[in-house]
Parts: C-alpha cells; structure tokens; sequence
C-alpha cells in the first residue's frame, strides 16, 4: 500500500542543504582549535591598538626628537634633545605646574562633592529613586560636551545668571571682590581661572561619583552593623571602615577626573583668559605654530605624568573599582 503524497517520510538529516556543509566544518574547527577562535575574535581590535593606534602615536612621539628648521619652517630629521631641553623653560615649566595644580584641585573637588552623593545612592536608594539619582547624573553627558561649555560661558558672563543673582542678593561687591583677586579672577567668571575650575568641575563630576558609587555598594551592610555594635560612633565607622573601602572607587574615579582636565585644551580656550594649559599648547604647537616636533616633545609631559599616577592608582587597588 503506498503512502500518500502529503505523508511523505520526512527528511534524513544525513542529506541536510549542501550550503550548510561549510559551515559546520568551520565550527568543527574551530571547535576543536580554541587557540584559533581566540585568534580570530581578538585579532582585529589587537590589530587596531597595536597597529593604528599604538603605532600611529610611536609616530607622533618619534617627531620629539627631531627639529624645526626656523627659515623653511619644515621639519629636520636630525635627531636631538632641544625639543626636551626647551620644556625645562621657565614658561614651559609654569605651564606643567600649572596645568598639574589644576588637575589636582579638580580631582580634590570632585571627590568632595561626589562622595556624598555616590554614598547616598548606594545606601538609601533604591527602584526608581536610584535611577531618578542614574538619569540626573548621567544626562548631561548625553548632551553635546561644546553645548553644556558655552551654555556655562553664558552663565558665567558678567551679564548671566551668576551676575544676576548676586546684584538680586545685593553681593555684588562679594563678586567684585573675588574678580579682583589676581591668582583666580579676571574681568568676569567667563574670564578667570575661577570660571575654568568651575566648569572642570561640572564636566567632570559624574566620572568622579559613579565610580565610588560602585565601591561603596561592594561593602557589605553586615560590617556597619557590626562596627555599630561593638560601639563605634557613625564619624569612627566612617573613618576606618567606610572610607578604606571606598578608598578604590575614589582613586579610580580620580584617575577620569585627573586625565581629562590634564590633557583638555577646549574649557580653557572658551571659559578662562589668556592663561596657558597643556592641551592649548600643544594645540597652537602643531596647530598654529606648525611646530610639530615641539608640540610631540610637550604631549609626552601629561603621558608620563598619567603613567606615573596609575602606578600609584594600581597599587591602591583603584582598578578594581573601574
């Protein structure tokens, strides 16, 4: 008795579609040679660090050493020390120190203002209060970063907000007397160190709290509960409990805060004076100036120094908090 058309046997997987057939020795490949998978998967990115990226700014370093001839202007592939022995300058070294100080007031601020907050994010919120705190934090990186710096320059102005407000509160002379200070001040917020730190401040918080956030989330409740019940005051528990432990997310944190203002050169440039910062000189070195060789020699300054604070971020356990 035969079987009807549309109750056919169905099919042997044996006669499966030819196309599949390569594709099935390739996964048995790579299935048995896990070396060889591991290859393919990190061999692009590896390629794109160690090639384009690494190569390219080995490059970049290399013209440190050579020299700018001063009637062509072009650059003289002679190799040498001047461009090193220039940033030993008293100009040059006013522009590292300076630069450096200000990294470090910002780092400072940052862990100030930021550990607060991240703390009370991780212990008293939770739901929907805890992505209310995420979505505040985070929103204004979603926002153009040229866009947050000269709405600040608007702020800062001598006819903004700032301005505004003062002469509302009658403190117009707390303001006129700041301006005048010669170390911070200047004709208005949008034209002193002041008005840099400030925005510094507010471009880079976020980096600085949700990293120690992070950290301070990791320590467990049954410790602050032991420490209550073996007498200790909230200030003790806070000192050699809390802190040690957070201690790597606000380490890790600095190291955002830290990086990013030493090699920024666009806050200065709109929201300050005639002040000098790293990033601006090497900016107007190969920009302006033409002065590649130089402004290779000037970029290796916040390298080594990055290279140095990471070294001392390692040992303090900050990686562990990224």
């Amino acid at each position: 008795m035969s079987l009807p058309h549309s109750a056919s046997l169905p099919m042997n997987p044996v006669s499966a579609p030819s196309t599949f057939r390569p594709l099935r020795r390739l996964s048995t490949l790579l299935y048995g040679r896990p070396g060889l998978l591991l290859g393919i998967l990190l061999g692009p990115p590896l390629i794109w660090l160690g090639i384009i990226y690494v190569g390219s700014l080995l490059m970049l370093l290399s013209n440190a050493f050579f020299g700018l001839d001063e009637f062509s202007g072009q650059v003289r592939h002679e190799l040498g020390l001047q461009n090193f022995v220039a940033l030993l300058r008293p100009e040059n070294l006013d522009v590292i120190l300076r630069t450096v100080g200000m990294a470090l007031l910002v780092t400072l601020t940052c862990a100030l203002l930021g550990f607060p907050v991240a703390y009370y994010m991780a212990r008293y919120t939770s739901g929907k209060t805890r992505a209310l705190f995420y979505l505040g934090i985070m929103l204004p990186l979603w926002s153009s970063y040229l866009v947050r710096v000269y709405a600040w320059k608007l702020i800062l102005a001598k006819e903004g907000v700032i301005s505004w407000l003062a002469g509302s509160l009658g403190l117009d002379w707390l303001l006129d007397g700041i301006l005048s200070l010669s170390v911070i001040g200047g004709p208005s917020l949008s034209f002193s160190r002041l008005g840099t730190f400030i925005v510094f401040v507010y471009v880079w918080l976020p980096f600085m709290i949700l990293p120690i956030q992070a950290a301070v989330e990791r320590i467990p409740r049954s410790l602050l509960e032991a420490s209550g019940d073996l007498g200790a005051t909230p200030a003790q528990t806070f000192r050699t409990l809390i802190l040690p432990l957070a201690l790597p997310g606000v380490v890790a944190g600095s190291i955002f805060t830290f990086s990013l203002t030493l090699g920024d050169y666009i806050i200065p440039g709109i929201i300050g004076n005639s002040t000098m910062y790293i990033g601006q000189v090497v900016y107007i070195q190969q920009g302006t100036a033409g002065n590649l060789p130089f402004a290779a020699a000037f970029s290796l300054v916040p390298i080594l120094i990055i290279a140095v604070y990471l070294s001392i971020a390692k040992r303090l356990g900050a990686f562990d908090a990224l």
